[in-house]
């Protein structure tokens, strides 16, 4: 047996006789430092103020978050470290259940009852892996990718039995440093030795995202007929049919995921988005109401939810009114989100439109076409960036509660700031067939593409210029501001006047959303810049 003197475990079940069992089991085990607690955020609490090496969290504790919750906030808030073992013990057994926690791949899955030497037999085995991996686990702690791939390569020469979970860490290492022909190769090695879910789902998002579709999913499908109760390998052939166009397809495949688990937040928001492209507003409905559910607890919960819930129901009214039962959900989902994001100005006004287009569902044209207005104003005052998909759907909802005016002048910004996206320039030309509009973006996105490729050459001064002149025609757009920024300052960090323009390129856009995919690398050249 394990020594468990030294070790410090948390115990969290909402029965307190369950509590004092394993208590008096670790008790028995060696353990001296064991605490507990109740509740999911009484936990994470207690992680924040003393570091554990052993968890066990029962996955249902009624009220609040569960298990899956709790783990899913510990490890993207670093509140525990790689080398800690986190056990989900629960006396559920429901496919639901355990696919959804397994998915968030806890160290291992405990069923209720247990005695003493099932646990000791458990825990053991996992301080044993965990001791073998520590050199690989400090350097996933250190945030040091380089590291990892150092330590996997060492401890899979000097114990064969490792090199299945080192080839798991090294791949997530590669793709943390965008070594993408180096993963491709080793996910390949790996498959070519036994067939593994992870490694399947790894080397389709790879195809995916270097735009092999045919081959992305031809992998997926054959992953699925060896392992078809993974819900990871359907989100990936999802993705990959959504890509090739075929939506009602992808759609079928998600509900496949979703039936498999359902208790996947995101999975469920994705659900809703393709049914909603695919004006199935029942299935679009369902998804997002589900989302909403299990989002109240989540670090998951996201607003897009409530308003993607709200417009399913409005949709799905057609030309007939909304019944009181659709009204009375889309006041309480909007009501819901005013309050928890009290603080987010364009969501307030996200969440007034949403409310216009509910009344004027309901035929009250008079209300819905004030409010209307006054979101109108609201949005030409906002001085913050939308998302480009609220910004189409806010352009969307003006236009038809009679603010053409508005709509048009947010579809002008949309593609000012986002014109080098082709998907965006699709959206915006759903919505408007002025060519002013539509053909605003394009010399500057071919300046900006001209620019990128000399910056790719080594002609940095040329890319500087080429960057600059795109930027004079569309002074908003986040890609083109930050490829001039990194050309300043590959120019000429110490020279000040450069240094004042690249702080002017970083102004322009200092209102990209936080979940834009570039936000990262606006940080990072601000404090590259400036220390900021």
């Amino acid at each position: 047996m394990q020594d468990y003197s030294d070790k410090r475990f948390l115990v969290v079940d909402d029965f307190n006789d369950f509590l004092s069992s394993v208590k008096a089991m670790l008790r028995e085990m060696g353990a001296r430092d064991v605490d507990t607690a109740n509740r999911g955020e009484e936990a994470i609490a207690m992680c924040r103020q003393k570091r554990y090496d052993i968890i066990l969290h029962d996955y249902n504790l009624g009220a609040g978050k569960n298990g899956q919750q709790v783990l899913e906030e510990l490890i993207a808030a670093r509140l525990i470290s790689h080398q800690c073992i986190f056990v989900m013990v629960t006396a559920e057994s429901s496919q639901a259940m355990v696919l959804s926690a397994l998915e968030h791949e806890p160290d291992a899955y405990l069923t209720k009852p247990f005695n003493r030497a099932s646990l000791a037999q458990r825990l053991d085995k996992l301080m044993e892996r965990k001791a073998l991996l520590k050199p690989v686990l400090q350097a996933l702690d250190k945030q040091d990718p380089g590291a990892v791939l150092s330590a996997c390569d060492s401890l899979a020469q000097q114990d064969k039995r490792l090199l299945p979970l080192c080839q798991r860490y090294k791949a997530g290492a590669l793709r943390s440093l965008g070594r993408g022909e180096e993963l491709e190769r080793l996910l390949n090695a790996v498959l070519a030795e036994r067939a593994i879910p992870w490694a399947y789902q790894a080397l389709g998002a790879q195809l995916l995202a270097r735009g092999e579709h045919l081959h992305a999913r031809q992998l997926y499908e054959k992953a699925l007929q060896t392992f078809p109760m993974q819900p990871g390998l359907y989100d990936g052939l999802a993705a990959v049919l959504d890509a090739q166009g075929e939506h009602q397809r992808a759609q079928q495949v998600l509900e496949d995921a979703v039936r498999l688990s359902p208790l996947a937040i995101r999975r469920q928001a994705q659900l809703g988005k393709l049914a909603m492209r695919n004006e199935d507003f029942a299935s679009a409905s369902k998804a997002f109401r589900s989302a909403v559910e299990q989002g109240k607890n989540s670090r998951f919960k996201s607003p897009e939810n409530y308003l993607g819930l709200s417009q399913a129901l409005i949709s799905g009214a057609g030309e007939e009114a909304l019944d009181k039962r659709a009204q009375a959900e889309i006041n309480q989902a909007l009501a819901e989100l005013d309050s928890q994001f009290a603080e987010d100005k364009s969501l307030r006004l996200r969440s007034r439109l949403m409310q216009a287009s509910s009344l004027r569902q309901c035929g009250d044209v008079a209300r819905a076409t004030q409010l209307a207005a006054e979101v109108a104003a609201g949005v030409e005052q906002l001085g913050e960036f939308f998302s480009a998909d609220a910004a189409l759907a806010v352009a969307g909802q003006l236009k038809q509660l009679g603010q053409a005016g508005a709509g048009e002048a947010l579809l002008k910004s949309c593609v000012e700031i986002y014109g080098d996206d082709p998907e965006v320039l699709q959206g915006v030309a759903k919505l408007t067939s002025d060519p002013a509009i539509l053909g605003g973006a394009k010399e500057a996105v071919e300046l900006n593409r001209q620019g990128v490729r000399a910056y790719q050459l080594g002609r940095h001064a040329d890319a500087l210029e080429l960057f600059r002149r795109a930027l004079a025609l569309q002074p908003k757009n986040i890609s083109i501001a930050l490829n001039t920024a990194q050309s300043l300052l590959r120019q000429g960090e110490s020279d000040e006047a450069l240094r004042e323009e690249c702080r002017q390129c970083l102004d322009a856009v200092s209102m990209i959303p936080p979940g834009d995919a570039r936000y990262e690398r606006y940080q990072q050249l601000r404090l590259r810049a400036f220390g900021e």
